[in-house]
């Protein structure tokens, strides 16, 4: 069943915040990988996409793992070894019961007052603001938050659409590493195969138009490729390449998963990856180092 809204108030930002360097960061954390020869030949080569078609309806309790392998068997697919699975969240956040009934949302003047001025509902705005960290930027409509996550997006990732016509509001799930790591457990209970899993969310992003895919959750790989230390073609050592591989992994997802298709995840085949924990964390620039907040 779907939840009521949380009624505690947004959580106070930290103080210096560390949530991880991505690639560029004036804050790398350690030094470059000793004994880095040469870059070598790229292990993807030709990549495949295969989308996994989920006919019925998520609800709160599904187990993600067992209906994504139902679905895959039902298209004569199954996970292979060096798979790599990635997932939209608003699958996760259903089986999960993240689901708000937005009519138990009261909101505040102040959210009335905003959503009246560009024609918003004001319970979504409500609801952004208490799933918040922190409010970065409120202009023109829009409205920028911190999520307890560490993720800076529109309305704390809450989204009304593929739900159920606008009654309820679906937010982010309440660890997307956690709900990674067991569906990347349960996978490998079923098939004997540990596929990593990418939990994604679409973004929008400063400077650039239209929205795309960022991974909020991830279990069995390592979200970065550290590059530094090694030297190019042309005898260049590098010195800031560190990849955001699990964001490049979901953003190629997103080209066959979307909100139109039924094809809420993806399989992710012929992607050389790194096998580890891997944390989400590590993608999330520190507030220290971020030159735009």
């Amino acid at each position: 069943m779907p939840r009521k809204a949380p009624k505690k108030p947004a959580a106070k930002r930290p103080k210096n915040a560390a949530h991880g360097a991505s690639r560029g960061s004036a804050s790398q954390r350690g030094p470059a990988p000793a004994g880095r020869k040469k870059i070598p030949p790229s292990g993807s080569g030709e990549i495949r996409l295969i989308p996994i078609i989920v006919g019925d309806e998520i609800r709160s309790g599904d187990h993600i793992a067992n209906k994504l392998l139902a679905a895959l068997q039902k298209d004569r697919h199954q996970i292979q070894p060096r798979d790599i699975l990635v997932i939209k969240h608003k699958i996760v956040s259903k089986a999960e019961g993240q689901a708000i009934d937005l009519a138990t949302i009261t909101p505040s003047a102040e959210s009335v007052t905003w959503a009246k001025q560009y024609d918003l509902d004001p319970r979504v705005i409500e609801l952004a603001l208490r799933e918040s960290r922190s409010v970065i930027r409120r202009k023109n409509g829009v409205l920028i938050t911190e999520t307890r996550h560490g993720f800076l997006c529109a309305n704390s990732g809450i989204d009304v659409s593929n739900v159920d016509g606008g009654r309820h509001a679906l937010l982010l799930p309440e660890d997307p590493d956690r709900s990674a790591q067991q569906i990347h457990r349960r996978l490998k209970k079923q098939t004997g195969i540990a596929v990593p899993v990418i939990i994604t969310d679409s973004f929008g992003r400063p400077w650039r138009e239209g929205l795309t895919e960022f991974a909020i959750g991830i279990a069995g790989m390592k979200p970065l490729r550290d590059d530094r230390g090694r030297t190019d073609p042309h005898g260049y050592k590098l010195k800031a390449s560190v990849e955001a591989i699990a964001d490049e992994l979901a953003c190629a997802a997103g080209l066959v998963c979307g909100k139109l298709n039924r094809a809420p995840a993806c399989i992710v085949r012929g992607f050389q990856y790194d096998p580890g924990e891997g944390r989400i964390l590590e993608l999330l620039r520190p507030a220290s180092a971020d030159l735009f907040r």
